[in-house]
Order: C-alpha cells, then structure tokens, then sequence
C-alpha cells in the first residue's frame, strides 16, 4: 500500500512523527512538505529529536494570501498525486496545505484521510474552521482524536466513516515528557521552577490591532511572576510596526523553542497563556493551568475538566492566570498515547477498492 502525507507546517511534522513510525514497515509512506510556512526551528535537530523522516519531496510554496498559497498548493500537489498514485492521501489538522490536499485528491478520485477530523470551534471567522470542515466532508476516513469531535463528525452526517482513534500530540507529548523526566532540561528563563508563565501569541485576532495587542501586553506586564512571551518573528515584526513593546513589567521576550525544550518549560511552569490550539492541550496532559486569549476553544474538555479558563476579554486574563490550582483529574480525553497505531490500523483495514475516491 502507498500512502501519501502531506503538511505544510511545524506542528503538523509533530503530528506525523509517530505515524511515519507507526507505518514504517506496513506501507510504502511518501512526505510532501507543501513549504507553507518556512519555521528555522526546523533543522535537522528537530527532524532527529523527533525522529521524523525527512519530506520525500518540498514544495516550497512560501507564503501567500489564503487563496493564491492553497491554489499553488493544489496545482503542484496534483501532478505529483498523479504520478504517485496513492492508495490513500492522508492530511493532518486544519492548514491551506490540508485543504489544498484534500482537493487534489478528490479532483484525482484518491481516497483521502483526515487526521483531527471533527474539531470545531464554531469560528467561521477562522481561516482554520473552513479548512476543517471542509476538508471532513471531503474525506472518505475521519480519524477523530476525541468522542467530542466524532459527535460533532455525527451532527454533520459523517459518522459513518468515522472512528476515534485519540490524538497523535498524545502521543508524541508522552514520549518528550518521559524523556525529559529522564532527562532534566533547564526552562530558558531565568526562574525557580514554578514561578514563571509561559505565553504564545500568534492568532491575527489578538496581533493585528494595535490596541488589542498593547493591551494585552499591558494584562501580561502586570502578572505576578516572570512571563516567557515566545515570540514568533510575525508577532515581533506587528508589535513594531504597531509602536508596541513586548518586552516590559514582568514579560520577558524569547524566540520560539524547539519542541522538547518547549515541553520542558511548559512542565516546569506556573501557567500558560496562549491562543494555539495544540497548546492548550498539551498543557492540559501535563496538568499546567492554561488560559486561553480566545473566546471559544476546540478543545473544550479542557475547560469542562477546570484546566483551562477562556479569557477573550482582556480585562479577565490576569484573574483567570492567577486562579487557584484546578482539581486533579485522571481523565483521558485525548487518547492514552497510541493513538498512532491505530491511524496505521484503520489506513490498512481499507484498500483503494474499499473507501469510495469520490467515485
């Protein structure tokens, strides 16, 4: 069997560390890097740390509006499709290079897979909800990391070919954090374990206005204890052209880790604050209290359970950071860390003559 992954990002590259692992040896498994987005951090430390194979083939794409980078996208990826000829496209999560993709293969007939299939915000404002929700209902196979996304794949018609399958962060997550507990890294700030926040910032809602991004900043510099803002050159490059200092009161600027360091600093920390979605959740398997810039989230289990707070309005974010530790809880909402094995599973339960192409 052949199959085709295709991404685009860094997180998605995280996501499909365990899964090439998890093929190796069941299937013929092709990587395309569409180059959506160009990250430094992706050297060959971070391919080796995480054991990911390097991409059989880079697109190189670059950035773009939404509409002109997923329309390069899907002219490339369809000659090469045509020649691969793949028994299954397989997708990961909610990027251009998801979409573009998912089009490819069902212009070409190609069974498609999607990896967080059934994740909903209810944003249609997000670039990331289209793609998403298109992309399901393209699909012929939904691997749903979570009950609550195959409810959602339900309420849109689609659970017949959906399974849960857990998330492969999950995975990926446990396999870091036991390493680092092995392994002890030092947080790349300077304070005790436990007293320090770390922060992300990246979604344009909270970086593109000025004055929401000063104010946030300003909810930030006021913080109780040293705060990690992780500073993608994007938001460096707003806030200057914004008139806008990161760095002030207790906010203390830093370049985006690589990804252990990046678990290693979250483990060792007071709190988080982010709009990422991939970051709540693993705060959340690490049991690190989270607040979340945003007013909805995918992730929503981590909020019922108490470990993540929503702070839209800005005037809430200090209160929410400094909330009381939440109640311990042995949930698993996202899966128990072999959630891999099963996308290999499921992938080699179908042939080409068995998921429909889009015939």
């Amino acid at each position: 069997m052949r199959i085709v992954s295709v991404v685009g990002a860094r997180p998605q590259f995280v996501k499909l560390a365990p899964v090439a692992t998890a093929l190796e040896g069941k299937a013929d498994h092709i990587i395309i890097h569409t180059g959506q987005h160009y990250d430094e951090l992706m050297s060959d430390v971070f391919f080796s740390d995480l054991g990911i194979p390097t991409p059989d083939l880079n697109l190189g794409v670059g950035s773009g509006s939404h509409g002109r980078q997923t329309g390069q996208m899907l002219e490339r990826l369809e000659s090469d499709f045509e020649r691969i000829a793949p028994d299954w496209v397989l997708v990961y999560g909610d990027t251009n290079s998801t979409l573009a993709a998912a089009l490819a293969a069902v212009k070409l007939h190609l069974p498609l897979a999607h990896l967080e299939a059934g994740l909903r915000s209810f944003n249609r404002r997000m670039p990331e909800e289209h793609n998403r929700v298109l992309t399901d209902h393209a699909s012929d196979l939904l691997l749903a990391p979570t009950e609550a996304a195959l409810q959602h794949l339900d309420n849109e018609g689609l659970a017949d070919r959906a399974v849960v399958v857990g998330d492969v962060m999950t995975d990926v997550l446990f396999k870091v954090r036991d390493f680092l507990i092995a392994n002890p890294t030092p947080a790349r700030i300077d304070a005790p374990p436990g007293e320090y926040y770390v922060v992300t910032l990246h979604r344009p809602a909270n970086t593109d206005n000025p004055t929401r991004l000063r104010s946030i900043i300003e909810a930030l510099a006021e913080l109780d204890r040293p705060t990690l803002l992780l500073a993608h050159p994007r938001l460096k490059a707003l806030a200057a052209q914004h008139g806008v200092s990161l760095e002030r009161g207790a906010v203390r600027v830093h370049d985006p880790l690589p990804y252990p360091e990046l678990v290693a600093t979250i483990m060792n920390s007071a709190g988080v604050v982010t709009d990422s979605g991939g970051l709540q959740k693993e705060a959340f398997l690490l049991r690190i209290p989270t607040t979340t810039i945003r007013p909805e989230t995918e992730w929503m289990e981590t909020v019922e359970l108490g470990w993540n707070v929503l702070a839209n309005d800005v005037a809430g974010i200090a209160d929410a950071v400094t909330r009381p530790t939440p109640a311990p809880t042995d949930a698993t909402p996202f899966g128990d860390g072999h959630a891999a094995a099963r996308v290999a599973n499921e992938l080699m339960r179908y042939s080409s003559g068995t998921a429909t192409g889009h015939e």
